[in-house]
């Protein structure tokens, strides 16, 4: 295919990007309190008389020579973040550019792929003749798996065949998500005080169930994800030493892969334990797109690698194919001080492009 030419040359689309997201940093968007945010990034597409549409804190827009006939390719990441956590010495919300880094809270997560899926948009904008559509919608709730964001705003948006994710990848191509199963147990025992024989010590029996489940191997082994991985989170019980407890309740963080649906998961873990188990939400579900998907060779054909990604995001509450792909590193996400590398950001811009090049 021919080289697309764009209005917006590299060094303006990067100078847009960095300047969106120094504005976004400096506005405090914890989820469900994105308003401000969803106003600068408004303000931004209609700076480059890009009309835009909003579906409460979900702001989302087309191409100029949109298709109803056309399938569409979407460009979907969140400018929610999470709080910042106590151990910042910098000012999480005055954006800080030294040394060829951008800190800020939200810059990396994902404000990185925030910026840099807007110049994408930019770039592929007025293009005529393209085989797909192209969508963005920049949303909210993402890092509380609210259910005003993504999946909220998905019923409105037109015909979308594949769904590319921005979230921290090192810009390669996470082709399946691990989805994630929190559940809430409670072992029941016999009350009684603790100087007289109890067999029935709720909290010795839920560390039997308990260790019986943390080595309990799940028989389908993701090619992708690896094992189905389940982790004991939290446990409570007893309120003083001298009274054994009518009960012991504790949390199990389940990371869910391919091979599995979250049902599937809390089936089998509670054919396995003797605890009463509730799951707090089964919408989380894994996913996965095939190595021969054109956008996923198109990348692999520009040098990305391809990786299963043990961290959740939208993706798992998005109804159609999806890959995960993003400038940043997700080891710093949440992270003090949490910081972007300006060629990050470059990189993010280019390799974007360049994969789409192949495949709108």
């Amino acid at each position: 295919m021919q080289e697309l030419k764009s209005v917006y040359n590299k060094e303006e689309l990067l100078n847009n990007a960095v300047g969106l997201l120094k504005n976004l940093i400096e506005i405090p968007s914890f989820s469900k309190d994105e308003f401000n945010t969803s106003v600068e990034i408004e303000n931004f597409f209609k700076k480059h008389q890009i009309p835009t549409k909003r579906f409460k804190n979900n702001i989302w827009a087309v191409n100029k020579h949109f298709d109803v006939f056309k399938p569409s390719v979407l460009l979907n990441t969140h400018h929610d973040t999470v709080k910042p956590n106590k151990a910042y010495t910098l000012d999480p919300f005055v954006p800080i550019e030294k040394e060829g880094k951008l800190f800020g809270l939200g810059s990396n997560d994902a404000g990185a792929s925030l910026v840099s899926m807007a110049q994408v948009f930019l770039h592929f904008y007025d293009k005529e003749d393209l085989k797909y559509n192209l969508v963005i919608a920049l949303t909210a709730e993402e890092e509380i798996s609210g259910f005003d964001g993504i999946e909220a705003l998905f019923p409105q948006l037109p015909n979308i065949e594949l769904a590319i994710v921005g979230e921290p990848t090192q810009m390669n191509l996470a082709i399946a998500e691990k989805g994630l199963l929190v559940i809430d147990g409670e072992m029941k025992g016999t009350p009684s005080h603790a100087a007289h024989p109890n067999d029935d010590n709720s909290i010795v029996k839920c560390m039997q169930d308990l260790q019986n489940i943390l080595s309990f191997k799940f028989p389908k082994v993701s090619e992708y994800l690896g094992e189905v991985k389940v982790t004991l989170s939290g446990i409570h019980a007893g309120v003083q030493h001298n009274v054994v407890p009518e009960s012991c309740n504790f949390t199990l963080d389940v990371r869910v892969t391919d091979e599995y649906s979250n049902q599937e998961a809390f089936e089998i873990i509670q054919s396995q334990m003797k605890s009463t188990l509730k799951a707090r939400s089964f919408r989380l579900n894994s996913s996965k797109i095939e190595m021969d998907h054109p956008f996923v060779k198109a990348g692999i054909e520009v040098g990305r690698t391809t990786y299963g990604s043990p961290t959740s995001s939208d993706q798992a509450i998005i109804p159609c194919t999806s890959v995960k792909i993003g400038p940043g590193d997700s080891r710093r996400s949440h992270t003090a001080d949490e910081f972007i590398y300006i060629h990050e950001i470059e990189e993010g811009i280019e390799i974007y492009i360049s994969i789409l090049e192949k495949v709108l």
